[in-house]
């Protein structure tokens, strides 16, 4: 046998263990505009075909930056950045959903090809593509209106599973749709994270023109905890004054890889997509070829204790002065704290919800829902509110009641349905404030 023979049953050999552990878990990988118009593209689609073959479940996430840019230049637009985002007025959106659909149906024909003696042959991938990103406006910025700029609203995290299921990968885009019929531009980076967060992806991969985070000597760090990466962002991140200026890739994907892993996804990786196998050496070797990102800390739902008051003052007093919840004093919070369940991570209370119940009307009241903004986009409003339902089925209790101002929506997607005043306890009807104007909600257990 030879050499290279030899080295390739021993590379094979050793890679088995990640083969037994990437199988039947999720992946996100997010190919930027630049990727897809590398001369490595098409290696990166092998590579992908193989994972496929290997029981990889794949979601693939591609931009359009400079095709978008191409098209305008050509039609002679001029293209403004406000704050680092582009302001997508109706002409500019015309050449988003043209960049968008042409590179759709490139990657859709490279994944379709199987022509013997190539890597491709035999793979008969199946893609599925749909409206599983819901987006909204991010409206006017200083005074500056984005028009059809947006932000991730909500992803269909449920018919993308299903997809998998099938076997199927599923590609989607920077494009996000609306409830109204309108189509928004959003940043690639973000639609890949949110959809690794939602999914409660194993990986999300973004690949970028660098491998990864160079230290000071040189070299690419293997692998980074989050709140290593966290301070070498804080060094990528552009403090610029003009908001015609855009943050470097590098600082968009660590960004996003950062927030994935606060959102719950175990691992995020930064490889190169201009470096053969770089995907595959990144998943299936010790070393790697780019960054992981790993998340380091440890999150659990627990029943409050006193030591926990400060950490509750400190997440619900904004949302106290912005009118969404109603204030709590010191005095009363280490009263009635036996009622209060808590997120915690890291020793850091980033979620709390209460408990009152009723117990002659069998029914209880979900009150002071909070989530620390730095990890909102994950489950555990979820987590919470099962937390919650779990104890008031403990007590005997038979349904769930809520007032609020402003979460409705999040209620109803949780199976609440909105009631009238009178459904509610007397003694908490003789208790509701008319001039907060709160809506109802109930849920019967």
């Amino acid at each position: 046998m030879s050499d290279s023979s030899t080295d390739y049953v021993g590379w094979f050999r050793h890679s088995s263990p990640y083969i037994n552990a990437h199988r039947g878990k999720t992946f996100v990988v997010m190919l930027g505009g630049e990727a897809i118009d590398h001369a490595n593209f098409e290696n990166i689609i092998h590579d992908i075909a193989l994972l496929n073959s290997l029981g990889v479940r794949l979601v693939l996430i591609h931009g359009a930056r400079p095709q978008i840019q191409e098209r305008l230049d050509e039609k002679g637009v001029d293209s403004q950045l406000h704050h680092h985002l582009r302001v997508t007025d109706s002409e500019t959106l015309a050449s988003v959903i043209e960049a968008i659909g042409v590179l759709r149906t490139k990657i859709e024909s490279k994944l379709s090809m199987g022509l013997i003696n190539t890597p491709m042959h035999g793979a008969e991938l199946r893609v599925s593509s749909g409206n599983y990103v819901k987006g909204r406006p991010l409206g006017v910025q200083d005074g500056v209106d984005l028009c059809h700029t947006g932000e991730v609203r909500k992803i269909d995290h449920n018919g993308i599973r299903q997809q998998l299921d099938l076997g199927n990968i599923v590609l989607l885009s920077n494009l996000g749709y609306s409830t109204t019929g309108e189509i928004f531009n959003l940043p690639v980076e973000e639609v890949a994270s949110q959809t690794a967060i939602a999914l409660q992806a194993d990986k999300l991969i973004l690949f970028g023109a660098q491998s990864g985070i160079i230290d000071s000597q040189g070299s690419t760090r293997s692998e980074l905890l989050v709140r290593t990466a966290e301070r070498f962002l804080n060094q990528y991140l552009a403090q610029l004054d003009d908001p015609t200026q855009s943050h470097t890739e590098l600082a968009r994907l660590l960004l996003m890889a950062t927030q994935a892993c606060s959102g719950g996804v175990p691992r995020s990786h930064l490889i190169s997509y201009q470096d053969d196998g770089a995907l595959l050496a990144e998943l299936f070797t010790r070393d790697g070829s780019g960054t992981m990102v790993v998340q380091e800390s440890y999150e659990k739902v627990r029943e409050a204790e006193g030591s926990d008051i400060n950490g509750i003052i400190e997440l619900i007093k904004p949302l106290e002065e912005r009118g969404a919840l109603v204030r709590r004093s010191r005095e009363l919070l280490e009263a009635e704290i036996d009622n209060f369940f808590v997120v915690e991570r890291d020793s850091v209370v980033i979620g709390c919800a209460a408990l009152y119940p009723f117990q002659e009307e069998r029914a209880a009241e979900l009150a002071c829902v909070a989530i620390s903004p730095e990890y909102r986009g994950g489950d555990r409003g979820e987590l919470l509110l099962g937390a919650i339902e779990a104890r008031a089925r403990e007590m005997g209790l038979s349904s769930l009641f809520v007032l609020t101002t402003r979460t409705a929506h999040w209620f109803i997607e949780h199976g609440f349905t909105e009631t009238s005043l009178e459904q509610l306890p007397g003694e908490k009807q003789a208790r509701y404030n008319f001039q907060r104007n709160s809506k109802v909600f109930s849920k019967p257990l």
